[in-house]
């Protein structure tokens, strides 16, 4: 059976995307390929790197990308999922073919403020509410989650 394609989408592919991206692919990879890309891709936040190592999962040469070179790629998607706001998320382009949009907003990890640790324990929480969700959804697809 051919993996089911999914592309996570924000801002600048730095964190909420190569989170989702990195949590599906653990959870559920033997039913999806994901991947993450961004409206105006961005360095990889420190923190979102951090946050996911703290459960095993290493994205620390993850090169962000932009949209636009996936859709250059002329790749099929089954599903496109923005995980930026409302407002952002706008900004996304039609994909091609049978894609199913789907939209599930999380705080942006590159605004949160305060000192290291505070920025950390919010990004933290992020990766939690991602994972919360990414676990959910493959339930919804009668997915038999991997554990770690």
């Amino acid at each position: 059976m051919e993996k089911k394609r999914i592309l996570f989408i924000c801002v600048h592919n730095s964190a909420r995307s190569v989170m989702a991206e990195a949590l599906l692919n653990h959870f559920c990879g033997e039913t999806f390929h994901a991947e993450s890309a961004g409206l105006a891709p961005g360095k990889l936040n420190p923190f979102a790197v951090e946050a996911l190592s703290e459960i095993g999962l290493d994205v620390s040469e993850k090169q962000p990308q932009s949209v636009q070179s996936v859709l250059d790629r002329g790749e099929t998607w089954d599903y496109a999922v923005t995980v930026c706001s409302e407002s952002e998320s706008e900004g996304c382009p039609i994909f091609p073919g049978p894609t199913e949009r789907l939209h599930w907003p999380f705080p942006d990890p590159s605004k949160f403020e305060g000192d290291n640790d505070m920025r950390l324990s919010r990004t933290r929480a992020v990766r939690n509410l991602i994972r919360d969700k990414i676990e959910a959804w493959c339930e919804e697809q009668g997915i038999c989650l991997t554990t770690a």
